[in-house]
């Protein structure tokens, strides 16, 4: 069965940007795909120290949550990544737990990956788009296949400003990236 993991790059608990990863992650399960849900705000994950250990063992030496974080995204079809906006940009837990999927480059983990992006923010062009522009950079280099949140939006991905769930742009951007992925995971997997 398909996989797609969502994870919230946010330190807050059940907040904005957990419920628009929740709620494509909701919609992309009614297609008959699994999900899981990882929030990066109760996990210990440290930063990448530049060791470059990783490049010989495609294992970080760092013991914290990762290993099992890193698994979890290795083995997906799938990932959404998330942040809401910290000055322009993704968070520096979302960054640290981004810099520390290294160990995933050198075998091409996520060639055929499905890739999504989701930020938040506390105004309409407050920095969302380049959040997620971010957050694409990163996927383009691990070689992922980054998508948008399909037409008729087709933006970059899902975004949402304020209280997400009372928030129309980012209820229908998050249904139409849950679409995008859905049509091009199918299309990879199955041939349809």
């Amino acid at each position: 069965m398909l996989k797609v993991v969502g994870i919230v790059g946010s330190p807050r608990k059940n907040g904005n940007t957990e419920f628009m990863v929740k709620y494509t992650l909701e919609k992309i399960k009614k297609e008959g795909i699994e999900t899981e849900l990882i929030t990066l705000n109760d996990k210990n994950i440290n930063y990448c120290v530049g060791c470059d250990s990783c490049k010989k063992t495609n294992h970080c030496v760092i013991e914290d949550d990762m290993q099992e974080i890193t698994r979890k995204v290795k083995d997906a079809d799938g990932v959404i990544m998330s942040s809401p906006v910290y000055f322009g940009d993704m968070t520096g837990l979302a960054k640290s737990f981004i810099d520390r999927l290294r160990p995933l480059r050198n075998n091409h983990s996520f060639k055929y990956k499905v890739c999504g992006a989701i930020s938040t923010g506390g105004f309409r062009n407050g920095g969302q788009e380049t959040t997620i522009h971010s957050i694409y950079d990163f996927f383009l280099i691990q070689g992922g296949i980054v998508v948008g949140d399909d037409r008729p939006t087709a933006h970059y991905g899902a975004t949402g400003v304020g209280k997400t769930s009372e928030d129309d742009v980012a209820i229908e951007t998050c249904e139409h990236l849950a679409s995008r992925m859905v049509d091009v995971l199918k299309k990879i997997n199955d041939g349809e």
